[in-house]
């Protein structure tokens, strides 16, 4: 299957993939691209297909999907990331906040709501106990 994104994309939409990235790069498009997928399977829904419905979701498909594999490579490999980090000196004294606990690829509701794929649910509560 085909990705939605190219390295290409991912450096005119992001910033220059330098060669140590270029790997993990090319592997995290191909992840993300059918995490999407299955997002969309989980709803009901066939992403590839919505795409050819609609032209312009292909170009909302490629953003998501640059907007997550960026996310993911700004995130270090070697050693989890922190959002806040306090020190001490003399108490000896550290204390950190972990970006995303356990790492790993993430993909927003919001990334999702782009694309059409959060599922809406509804229904109706009748207050009086009254059913026709």
């Amino acid at each position: 299957m085909m990705t939605f994104a190219t390295i290409e994309d991912l450096e005119k939409l992001w910033r220059s993939i330098n060669v140590d990235e270029l790997e993990r790069a090319a592997s995290l498009l191909e992840i993300v691209s059918n995490s999407l997928r299955v997002e969309a399977d989980k709803v009901g829904k066939d992403l590839d297909a919505m795409i050819l419905e609609s032209p312009l979701l292909a170009s909302v498909a490629k953003s998501v999907t640059v907007d997550v594999v960026a996310r993911t490579l700004m995130t270090s490999t070697n050693q989890e990331p922190m959002t806040q980090m306090n020190q001490s000196a003399l108490g000896y004294s550290f204390q950190g906040s972990f970006l995303v606990p356990g790492g790993g690829l993430f993909i927003k509701k919001s990334e999702l709501n782009r694309l059409g794929l959060r599922r809406q649910r509804y229904g109706v509560i009748d207050l009086y106990g009254i059913d026709d």
